[in-house]
């Protein structure tokens, strides 16, 4: 999919190579790419929707119900958010879009193999102009997002609101929620002893200095040694602005460390880090990371789990209740306060919908009766920290039902808030349509968009 921002007289320049190529050394003309559309400062060109087209059939997304028509109108869409960001300052720095396209060649290149492969597959000549292709493509989409962002920021919905919002629906098209559960956990974190900590931290030291003063590859060594899956094949390397969802231990440190730094072993819930800043940019930084977990030893399994059946029992003999259990014996702060209750990380609603639950946890569960308690489930950290033990129970079950407004109002907020995001969405289209400088190529304007495009 390639976009191209292009203003002033280089938009006239391209557009006029677009529409056309001298054949002979007379002034006869062949068309190669036709201009499609244009929306301020962007040219959509038809080769622009062709493409567009083929990056959904390669993510293996069904263009069945596709149009060229809809495609356009979507393009158009996404140069308008970003052609009235820029006129609003609302400003994506360079270092920002190449970090990003950055970290999509490293994706792709392990993706496919290699980098000579990765631009065989895009058909590109060389890695600059599948560089200068990316930087477009995500310099104008993190600008549409931006501005999208800014539309709906300050949107909320009153109680009131969702009121109407609901009672308005005809009874008999109210939505319908799937079967749902809400779902309750008493955790017990196995503690490596100190003299295993000791040994990482001790390893983690070595690794360092031998980066230091013998010029050892940091790259290399997070490849061997570390113990994070997700960065471990890529030699530890992560971008990272102080948003990135990092815990706060790992940022402190990284944004405490100068270009070409390596920290001294710190901790985190994950175990014993080191990083070493590669790259400055602006806020955002370049990082290599290499994680050690301790070994935690059968003994301390052994002791959690002969505590997790100990806690069951209690419970099943009637002394606590899960949720008095869960905050006198659970070791996850997140659940123990709130009787051991997991909350959905899409809405941090209680609820769980079948059909949309995370694999492990419908695994983890799908078998227990209500009322049932789990024997002690052992859960690997798929970031690389130390396992955990725990007992589980269905607290509710909620059978597949028409909305009701008491027991479901966070989903109708939900709802009620999707729609008024929609209508000033819609509402700042159709006043920037009208005051933009927007073109649609004669061919085009007999498509039924959804905006109105072809201004009357």
């Amino acid at each position: 999919m390639a976009f191209f921002a292009m203003l002033g007289m280089v938009r006239a320049q391209q557009a006029d190579q677009a529409m056309s190529i001298d054949t002979t050394s007379s002034t006869k003309k062949v068309k190669l790419d036709g201009i499609a559309a244009v929306v301020g400062d962007y040219v959509i060109l038809e080769s622009d929707i062709d493409k567009t087209l083929i990056d959904l059939q390669n993510q293996g997304a069904s263009t069945e119900d596709v149009t060229r028509c809809g495609l356009l109108g979507k393009l158009m869409e996404d140069r308008l958010y970003a052609h009235q960001a820029v006129q609003d300052s609302l400003l994506v720095s360079d270092d920002m879009v190449n970090a990003q396209s950055d970290r999509q060649i490293q994706q792709l290149t392990q993706q496919i193999g290699s980098v000579e492969k990765m631009l065989s597959y895009y058909k590109k000549p060389d890695m600059e102009s599948f560089r200068e292709e990316l930087f477009e493509i995500n310099k104008l989409r993190m600008l549409s997002e931006k501005m999208q962002g800014k539309i709906v920021e300050e949107i909320e919905v009153t109680p009131e609101e969702v009121r109407q919002f609901f009672y308005k629906i005809p009874e008999d098209e109210r939505p319908v929620f799937g079967a749902e559960l809400e779902i309750a956990q008493i955790v017990k974190q196995p503690e490596a002893p100190e003299e295993e900590k000791q040994k990482v931290i001790n390893q983690l030291k070595e690794i360092r200095q031998d980066v230091l003063e013998n010029d050892a590859s940091f790259n290399v060594k997070a490849i061997l040694y570390s113990q994070d899956p997700g960065s471990k094949s890529k030699g530890g390397f992560y971008s990272m602005t102080k948003e990135t969802p990092f815990v706060k231990e790992f940022k402190d440190v990284a944004f405490s460390l100068r270009e070409g730094d390596i920290s001294e072993p710190f901790e985190t819930t994950f175990g014993y880090h080191i990083i070493f800043v590669e790259k400055v940019r602006g806020q955002e930084r370049d990082v290599r990371h290499i994680l050690m977990t301790p070994e935690i030893p059968q003994s301390a399994i052994d002791k959690a789990t002969k505590e997790l059946d100990s806690i069951r029992q209690q419970v099943l003999d009637g002394k606590y209740t899960f949720a008095e259990a869960a905050l006198n014996f659970s070791d996850e702060k997140e659940t123990k306060f709130d009787g051991g209750l997991l909350r959905n990380p899409v809405n941090f609603d209680s609820r769980f919908e079948l059909t949309k639950m995370d694999p492990t946890l419908y695994n983890q569960v799908r078998n227990l009766k209500d009322g049932e308690i789990s024997r002690p489930i052992r859960e690997d950290d798929q970031r690389g920290g130390a396992p955990k033990f725990k007992i589980m129970k269905i607290s509710n079950r909620y059978d597949e039902h028409e909305a009701d407004f008491a027991k479901d109002y966070m989903k109708i907020q939900e709802l009620a808030l999707r729609e008024k995001q929609f209508n000033a969405i819609k509402e700042w289209m159709d006043e920037h349509i009208d005051d933009t400088y927007i073109h649609v190529d004669p061919e085009s304007r007999v498509c039924d968009f959804a905006n109105n495009w072809v201004k009357e």
